[in-house]
């Protein structure tokens, strides 16, 4: 979701006359594009902007911009006017649009600007966006969250969910498509809620069907997925839709009944392990993914060994694991029995060693099978291989040409590791 807002961002920019500079030292503006699920992310923030401020003693002209979902908190935007006056426009994730017209204000007016809108008035089609180069791309298809997970700051900075219109997306996707993008990725905070604010009727599975008939679109991916939402209806849409891809995205958070309720998530653990034999049945090797939290308020030691027993159950193929941490106006801020960060430290610790275990045995069954996968471009980490993707969302790093770039092609896997696969290329007879 940052990524495709700094995607709009720059795009603003560069029809407002900008180019892109190399690095902020030689700048005329720069926006910060920030983050506040975690305390990391904003203690990042606070240390760049500090940096940005020398930055602008040597270099009184330059614009300093900070948005994103940590602007919209209503306790930042006090303190960026205490302690950071050089910081030219505050704005926030419901009025990214103005961002222009507050440069222009800034220039003339040559004072601070803190524009933070309480809500999204209404969704702004039309915006330009900078498209970085390759073959895959984002697409929001909603925004917002009414979903009021007890730990998570979503719903109070990128507001309620509001649904954009399917000949909209299919629009920006046609385009997209035109441009040489393969590979689409639906955005929403909880994509399985699209389209229950619009009048038409229109579900996301429905909305998948109408872009699984995109001409020349190779592969469909969405992210996030609500597991209390993810219905039947759903379940068989993609089963049956040859062009999403047998990923998906399932946050379980915990594995307790006890911490689920308290983090308001509106499900259950029976129920979330019956929902993946429900999805394992329908989509055969369908690969699982997921978020999972350690140290939330309450967490005793049973909670926390259901936690690890339903990893070992559903064998993920990776977990982004993180340590709860407080978020400011959140209810799970203000609960008794907050966790000693020495125990959460040693709970995360057996987590990933854990998963680490699972991904590293999931990845390892790969090997010897022929995939599908879509090329990228160079290999990050080595520039004498290419990259490539499966449709179950895997690495693949091979010996290949860059004009494969874009292109479907055949990959037998000779080789596993922790975060991608080894493969070599099988030309077609």
């Amino acid at each position: 979701m940052n990524e495709h807002d700094s995607e709009l961002i720059a795009g603003m920019l560069e029809n407002k006359g900008y180019l892109s500079a190399e690095d902020q030292y030689d700048a005329d503006i720069v926006v910060v594009n920030t983050c506040c699920v975690r305390e990391t992310a904003e203690n990042k923030v606070f240390g760049l902007l500090g940096r940005l401020g020398q930055l602008k003693k040597q270099r009184p002209h330059l614009i300093i911009a900070m948005g994103g979902c940590m602007s919209q908190q209503v306790h930042i935007g006090k303190r960026i006017k205490q302690r950071f006056q050089y910081v030219d426009i505050v704005f926030g994730t419901h009025n990214i649009h103005m961002l222009p017209e507050l440069i222009d204000r800034v220039e003339e007016q040559k004072k601070q600007i803190i524009d933070i809108w309480p809500d999204k008035k209404e969704i702004i089609e039309g915006l330009s966006k900078k498209r970085f180069h390759g073959v895959r791309a984002w697409v929001n298809i909603m925004y917002g969250c009414n979903n009021f997970c007890t730990y998570c700051i979503v719903p109070y900075v990128r507001g309620r969910e509001k649904s954009r219109q399917p000949e909209d997306i299919i629009n920006e996707i046609q385009e997209l498509v035109q441009r040489g993008y393969k590979d689409i990725t639906l955005l929403g905070q909880n994509v399985n809620s699209y389209g229950k604010d619009l009048k038409d009727g229109v579900d996301f599975a429905d909305l998948l069907v109408k872009i699984n008939d995109i001409k020349d679109l190779c592969r469909i991916r969405y992210m996030t997925s609500h597991p209390k939402d993810f219905c039947d209806k759903l379940v068989t849409t993609v089963s049956r839709l040859n062009k999403v891809c047998e990923h998906i995205h399932l946050p379980v958070q915990a594995g307790s009944n006890h911490i689920l309720k308290k983090m308001n998530r509106g499900y259950t653990r029976e129920y979330y392990l019956e929902l993946v034999e429900k999805i394992r049945s329908a989509v055969p090797g369908v690969s699982l993914t997921t978020d999972i939290m350690v140290g939330f308020p309450g967490e005793t030691d049973a909670d926390f060994t259901d936690t690890m027993e339903l990893v070992r159950k559903v064998e993920f193929d990776s977990a982004f694991t993180f340590i709860y941490n407080k978020r400011q106006g959140t209810p799970a801020a203000g609960m008794e029995d907050q966790i000693p960060d020495e125990i959460k430290v040693e709970r995360i610790e057996k987590l990933i060693s854990l998963q680490n275990e699972i991904s590293l045995r999931n990845n390892k069954k790969e090997v010897g099978k022929t995939l599908e996968c879509l090329v990228e471009g160079p290999s990050k980490t080595n520039a004498n291989l290419m990259s490539a993707r499966t449709r179950t969302n895997k690495i693949v790093v091979f010996r290949g040409k860059q004009d494969m770039v874009g292109k479907l092609v055949p990959l037998r896997i000779t080789g596993s590791g922790l975060t991608h696969l080894e493969g070599e290329f099988i030309p077609v007879e």
